[in-house]
């Protein structure tokens, strides 16, 4: 059975519009949160979520 969790926002820990099942992959996604209106780079595999930080120029 698959098993499917909200995705949550990393800064305010609300929850976003976005579900994610265990078979999910995600690259470089830009997560937007509606209630911060912040916008996090992640990457997201077997459910688990990891903040992208990007190097400043």
């Amino acid at each position: 059975m698959m098993k499917n969790n909200w995705i949550h926002c990393p800064l305010c820990k609300s929850k976003t519009r976005l579900k994610a099942r265990s078979d999910t992959l995600l690259k470089n996604f830009p997560l937007y949160c509606p209630k911060c209106r912040q916008e996090t780079l992640i990457s997201i595999t077997n459910l688990k979520l990891k903040i992208l930080t990007e190097p400043d120029a």
